[in-house]
This record gives structure tokens, sequence and C-alpha cells, in this order.
């Protein structure tokens, strides 16, 4: 099992965002986490927010405590407010769970 979340993001600068996904990969395999599905979304045709989407992933870890860590981890910061930040303008969870594999 592992602990998956399905997120969909609007993303202002693509090339920026390329940065940050290759910056934050290996931080995010110290947690031993990992990306499932990635897609760069044209069309959104109903969505429980009003903030735009344009890439929707889904991102899992071993347990939701290590998705903690990660996501309080001091170099994962650094690196989401050189690149993330400014890439990207809005962040919606869609949904998180648990997930057999």
């Amino acid at each position: 099992m592992v602990y998956e979340y399905l997120v969909g993001l609007a993303v202002s600068d693509d090339a920026v965002y390329t940065q940050y996904r290759a910056a934050m990969k290996p931080i995010l395999s110290q947690y031993h986490g990992g990306f499932g599905y990635d897609f760069i979304v044209s069309e959104v045709l109903k969505s429980e927010t009003s903030a735009l989407i344009n890439r929707v992933f889904t991102i899992h870890f071993p347990s939701k405590e290590a998705s903690e860590r990660f996501f309080s981890d001091e170099d994962y910061l650094k690196v989401k407010a050189r690149y993330f930040d400014s890439s990207v303008t809005h962040t919606t969870i869609i949904s998180e769970y648990d997930k057999q594999l």
C-alpha cells in the first residue's frame, strides 16, 4: 500500500516548473516517493474550484507520514521557494488516499 495525492496545478511557467521537477526529484527519492500519472490538461469540463487547472498528476509515498516529512524537508522547501512558487499560481489537492498496489 502507498499513500497517494491526486493534484491539480495552474502552471504559469512550464520552463521553470520543469526545473522544479528536476531539482525536487532527488529529494523525493530520499523519501521513497514518486509520480504515478502526469497530464497536461487542455480543457477542464467540471471543477470544484474556480482556479485554473492545466496540470494533473499523482504523487505517492510509502505512508502519509513520509509525505509530511518530504513536504516539510528543508531542502525541498528551498527548491519549492526557488522554482515552484514562481511557476505555479494555484495548487488544488483533488484527493489523498491509501492506494492498494
